[in-house]
């Protein structure tokens, strides 16, 4: 029996792994995974995450910056893991770790993180506010102790982008007057 109320959950029940195989298609022309096939795998994974704890139709609503770490390459796996780090009223933050895996030896590296954000659309008419999180291992109690500072930053760039957007044409380009 869970000892956290309904407005609570924790952290791995949200948690969502994929692996993946990489093949020389996947491949960009310096023999890495290609970052846009990688970031397919990061969005994917992480929807699932905020899918899973709000239980509610999500979107993305930003990405925080991807760090490649170390590069992903051939007959590589990458392991992808997503979890909720913390919520606002409609809104999730997941946190995305990106794991490659040498299959010949079993040496396995940190190739990428990120945090993404995520938001509940079209709620159901039950839906009050998305769930707190509960950290329960090192890791998850160290990643959601930033999360306040992290949703401060990521509210203020949105209001910079807002104003910068202002300054952004929509002219057609290819369209001489």
């Amino acid at each position: 029996m869970t000892s956290h109320t309904f407005n609570q959950k924790k952290c791995r029940e949200s948690r969502v792994i994929q692996t993946h195989r990489i093949f020389p298609a996947d491949l960009n022309s310096f023999g890495a995974l290609y970052g846009g096939k990688l970031m397919y795998f990061i969005d994917d994974s992480a929807s699932v995450s905020a899918s899973r704890h709000a239980r509610q139709h999500v979107m993305t609503a930003s990405t925080d910056s991807l760090d490649f770490l170390h590069p992903l390459l051939e007959n590589h796996s990458v392991c992808i893991e997503s979890y909720v780090t913390g919520t606002g009223t409609k809104s999730m933050e997941v946190f995305v770790k990106v794991i490659g895996e040498d299959l010949t030896n079993g040496k396995r590296y940190l190739a990428a993180t990120c945090f993404m954000t995520f938001v509940v659309v079209k709620p159901t008419n039950s839906f009050t506010t998305v769930p707190e999180v509960i950290p329960e291992t090192t890791e998850e109690v160290e990643i959601t102790r930033g999360y306040k500072e992290r949703r401060a930053q990521r509210l203020a760039l949105l209001q910079e982008n807002k104003q910068f957007a202002n300054h952004i044409s929509l002219t057609i380009p290819w369209v001489i007057d």
